[in-house]
């Protein structure tokens, strides 16, 4: 089945998008949830009239995530979490903890576009990324420090 992306689907595509999906996932979940919209040929010429409506605003959304992933490849975060004696920490860092360390810097990203590449169970360097525009991609490096 064909389905035109009507927003950003993680693993699937980017908004605007033409991709191929199995019948169920696109009948089950995507048009449902309003995700997506069955690929006629009607709907490929709005959406193709709409992208080139749009087209100069959506070069200046890349412009500026290509500016925010060049400051954010220079960016070592450090997050302070509770950690054991012998360094294991309690709980889990997550994305909105990343989230808003990087607002306390400065840098503005939506906690949904970030992963932690592997698991955070003690006190070390890690690496993250950020997915901020389908050409624009970062990683940046993550320090978890014991805070006591």
């Amino acid at each position: 089945m064909e389905v035109i992306l009507t927003q950003d689907v993680s693993k699937v595509g980017y908004k605007g998008d033409l991709v191929k999906v199995k019948n169920g996932f696109g009948r089950n979940f995507l048009i449902p949830q309003g995700l997506a919209v069955v690929a006629t040929e009607t709907n490929r010429k709005i959406m193709a009239e709409n992208l080139r409506q749009a087209s100069h605003k959506l070069e200046q959304q890349k412009q500026e995530a290509v500016q925010l992933s060049e400051k954010l490849n220079a960016t070592t975060l450090v997050i302070k979490v509770k950690t054991g004696v012998n360094g294991k920490i309690f709980g889990n860092v997550t994305t909105l903890q990343i989230a808003q360390a990087l607002q306390e810097k400065g840098i503005e990203v939506d906690r949904r576009k970030i992963s932690i590449v592997g698991e955070i169970k003690e006190a070390g360097e890690y690496t993250a990324k950020a997915d901020l525009h389908r050409e624009a991609k970062a990683e940046f490096k993550l320090m978890v420090e014991s805070e006591g």
